[in-house]
């Protein structure tokens, strides 16, 4: 028995994927300049906006947080824009580096800890 011809493609199948074709080179065209501006991620650590020295204890403010001696530090931005830490929590401070330095002067020779994950139990 002879194979039965292959059904020619509707004119709106035909329609379709040529629409389809337009629209997805459109979008390729249009986001080609911003996919081409984008420069490769950075890996690296961001510099730190402050560091400074403070009694001995080496502190990094980024914007990731602030760091005492290599070690995270909590820090809570307040509504009004101050800042408060774990360390001394009943203060605030108008920025990082104050509040890092009072953290400094509340720790004394001890060192900060990793905070532990809550226990549910």
């Amino acid at each position: 028995m002879p194979a039965a011809p292959a059904a020619l493609p509707t004119r709106r199948a035909l329609l379709r994927t040529a629409f389809t074709a337009a629209v997805l080179a459109g979008t390729a065209a249009a986001l080609a300049p911003v996919l081409r501006a984008r420069g490769p991620r950075q890996t690296l650590t961001p510099a730190p906006l402050a560091e400074e020295t403070y009694r001995g204890r080496h502190i990094a403010v980024d914007r990731a947080g602030i760091r005492i001696d290599g070690r995270p530090l909590h820090v809570m931005r307040r509504a009004d824009g101050s800042y408060l830490s774990g360390v001394n929590h009943f203060q605030s401070f108008g920025t990082p580096l104050e509040l890092a330095r009072a953290a400094v002067d509340e720790l004394g020779t001890a060192q900060l800890v990793a905070a532990s994950a809550p226990h549910h139990g």
